[in-house]
């Protein structure tokens, strides 16, 4: 197939790309790929990786968070004199944790077509392979990296039903586990999946305070995807109201633990308040 024989409409092509291995990718992405008229990357040299594995000779452009604002006047001319584009990412479904919403808002607006291209995604790879509840689940994306922002991320989730699945880096994960420890409870299953589709691919199953303990000690590389799984349904304990303030009060005050507490295991912030206090001053 060549340029000159264009089998696909203009318009905008929001592109998935293989999160690790080069084979994941569909072959309607390499050929709508190969007879686009530009590929807008949000790392060209991470792109040209795959361009060079098969064969693809479009011209790439960078489109990042950095230089969208200036980039997309131009882009959207283009689209709407009639350009096949393709939009990728360095790795999977565009969009998902990733730029290029306003660029699709926009372009709908101006009357371009827009049309997916499904592929991988680390999210779907994840919840696919780890045994996780897949009927209801949240995705967060990344954590804020600050520790208080971090704190009030994780809280927000507490009383969220269904599995969450969250993106971290390597060096961040043992303090986010121990975060997420803090907010759901050390018990709550969780999966970390590293490296998906790689050479060095990782499922590693256990509890908050398992995982944290391990990677504390151990630490990752690579890309993750942590899956903390539903929280059990069962009332909690004075023990465990107790034992999870305890672990709280190590770095929280006792208004937060409190609300932690509250948020983790159900219980009125009131009774959580009190028994915050009382551990404090024992």
């Amino acid at each position: 197939m060549t340029k000159d024989s264009k089998q696909v409409k203009p318009g905008l092509y929001v592109t998935a790309t293989p999160i690790g291995n080069l084979g994941d990718v569909t072959y309607r992405a390499i050929e709508t790929m190969k007879t686009a008229d530009l590929i807008l990357c949000e790392d060209t040299r991470q792109t040209a990786k795959l361009c060079a594995a098969y064969q693809v000779t479009t011209p790439r452009q960078a489109y990042h968070d950095h230089n969208a604002t200036q980039a997309r006047p131009g882009i959207l001319k283009k689209l709407q004199d009639g350009q096949t584009i393709c939009l990728v990412s360095d790795a999977g479904t565009p969009l998902i944790a990733d730029p290029g919403y306003k660029l699709v808002r926009e372009a709908r607006r101006a009357g371009v077509d827009v049309f997916p291209l499904p592929g991988p995604s680390a999210v779907t790879a994840a919840l696919s392979a780890a045994g996780a509840s897949t009927d209801r689940f949240t995705f967060a994306g990344f954590p804020p990296p600050k520790k208080a922002a971090r704190e009030t991320f994780m809280r927000d989730f507490s009383s969220t039903p269904g599995t969450l699945v969250f993106y971290e880096t390597g060096p961040r994960l043992a303090d986010c586990l121990a975060a997420m420890a803090r907010a759901f409870g050390d018990g709550r299953a969780c999966v970390v999946a590293r490296e998906l589709t790689k050479i060095h691919e990782e499922f590693r199953e256990g509890d908050l305070a398992s995982l944290h303990a391990h990677y504390a000690q151990t630490p990752a590389k690579g890309e993750i995807v942590i899956l903390v799984f539903p929280g059990e349904t069962t009332q909690s304990t004075p023990e465990d109201v107790d034992a999870f303030l305890t672990n709280a009060l190590s770095d929280m005050t006792v208004k937060d633990a409190a609300r932690a507490a509250a948020d983790a295991l159900g219980v009125s912030r009131k009774e959580a308040y009190e028994r915050a206090l009382a551990l404090r001053k024992a």
